[in-house]
């Protein structure tokens, strides 16, 4: 069965990646384009340059980091296009989330790989 994933686009390209999909909006500082690997780049579902720019990776604004960056998702008029393509590769491969934040647990990749499991459950 293949994964939905997430990944720190700094780490080393495995083969457990499969198809890589940058969810950043801004290229990642110090990751040459060749060296990247991405197969999608989804700057257009990532969070807007003004949420992005609010949230700042503050703890404790995750939580409505979290519900705001949903509803950008959710009134994006592209999001079938993205959850079809996630939905292919999911067919043959694993799928990661790319992300350059050095927060693990609390960035845009993590809300995304949440929100993507639950419309094709």
């Amino acid at each position: 069965m293949c994964r939905l994933q997430t990944k720190r686009i700094y780490l080393a390209q495995a083969e457990t990646d499969g198809f890589r999909i940058l969810t950043d909006r801004l290229w990642p500082r110090g990751v040459a384009k060749e060296k990247a690997a991405i197969d999608y780049w989804a700057k257009d579902f990532s969070p807007s340059t003004h949420l992005r720019k609010w949230f700042d990776h503050k703890e404790e604004l995750f939580p409505r980091f979290r519900e705001l960056y949903r509803e950008e998702l959710e009134n994006n008029p592209d999001k079938e296009s993205l959850i079809q393509l996630v939905k292919e590769h999911l067919e043959k491969e694993n799928v990661s989330l790319l992300f350059a934040s050095k927060e693990e647990k609390m960035n845009q990749a993590v809300v995304l790989l949440e929100w993507l499991k639950e419309k094709l459950a």
